[in-house]
């Protein structure tokens, strides 16, 4: 058994599938396409946003043929399927050069990971934009795709190349794997990649970063919404003020630097670090280190 960081950590799942071994081995067993790439960008964004909303994704690659989307949601979001359509379609437009070039120069595919689940209950689900006929066939007009996938579905239906990589991810999400059960050597090389031992202290804390705002989203506003936002709307309501929203937004994120501080210090990270990572002094991190 090997120690791992899990892979729902947006940090450390970006760390592992931005390896271009990794990503072209992945995208060749989802997909089914072998792509020629030299890098994988992450955080990657456009220069110009496409529409109102400003698409980021995960993980980003292209060569002449294609452009490769991975993005690793764990949070349950009743509009993710809506999201990733809207980052999808931004790529596709973004290609376009003027009025008349309605053919994208490169297809795109979007691969999106639900490692907590999804209502559905599926271990896959496929957005195929080329047009079909009456009986269901498709014209072969338009190759691109979007994939929604639920590790925590897998089952005995789930197509052999998905299987190993879902097992992956959803083995990591307790920290431990048996890497002698596995054989695709890509994803051997992930639980290398991810080991306890080798995350350095900048990823640990933005581990961190993460676990304390999933702990801030309310069961009852899971949406997205954060604790401090949720807290402010209900008290600008109580109070008839605009006052009270923006004075429980500020309570929310003060709050949750000073609980990001105390876990930090707790695993060992330097003060430094924690300064830049949650905006507090270094006296204020020392003097609440043990306050509720």
């Amino acid at each position: 058994m090997k120690e791992v960081e899990s892979l729902r950590y947006g940090v450390i799942f970006k760390k592992a599938f931005s390896e271009l071994s990794v990503f072209k081995r992945f995208v060749l067993d989802i997909i089914g396409i072998e792509i020629e790439i030299e890098k994988v960008e992450t955080e990657k964004s456009f220069a110009e946003p496409v529409g109102k909303i400003a698409s980021r994704y995960d993980l980003f690659a292209e060569d002449v043929k294609n452009r490769i989307i991975v993005d690793i949601q764990h949070e349950r979001h009743a509009d993710h399927y809506h999201r990733f359509l809207h980052y999808h379609c931004a790529a596709l437009v973004e290609q376009a050069g003027n009025y008349s070039e309605y053919r994208a120069a490169r297809t795109v595919y979007t691969i999106v990971i639900l490692t907590s689940g999804d209502k559905h209950r599926q271990d896959v689900g496929i957005i195929d934009f080329d047009p079909k006929n009456l009986e269901g066939k498709g014209f072969g007009e338009i190759e691109h795709k979007i994939f929604y996938i639920c590790p925590k579905y897998m089952n005995e239906k789930t197509p052999e190349p998905y299987r190993e990589w879902l097992r992956a991810i959803e083995d990591s999400l307790d920290g431990k794997v048996d890497e002698s059960s596995y054989s695709i050597p890509e994803v051997k090389k992930i639980f290398n990649l991810i080991e306890r031992d080798t995350v350095s202290p900048e990823e640990r804390a933005r581990i961190i970063e993460e676990k304390l705002k999933d702990q801030y989203i309310d069961d009852k506003f899971n949406e997205g919404r954060q604790f401090g936002i949720h807290e402010g709307i209900l008290k600008g309501i109580a109070q008839g003020k605009v006052e009270g929203k923006v004075e429980g937004i500020a309570e929310g994120i003060e709050k949750k630097a000073r609980e990001t501080a105390r876990i930090m210090l707790k695993e060992g990270i330097e003060i430094k670090l924690i300064v830049k990572f949650t905006g507090l002094s270094e006296n204020d991190i020392l003097n609440n280190r043990h306050s509720d």
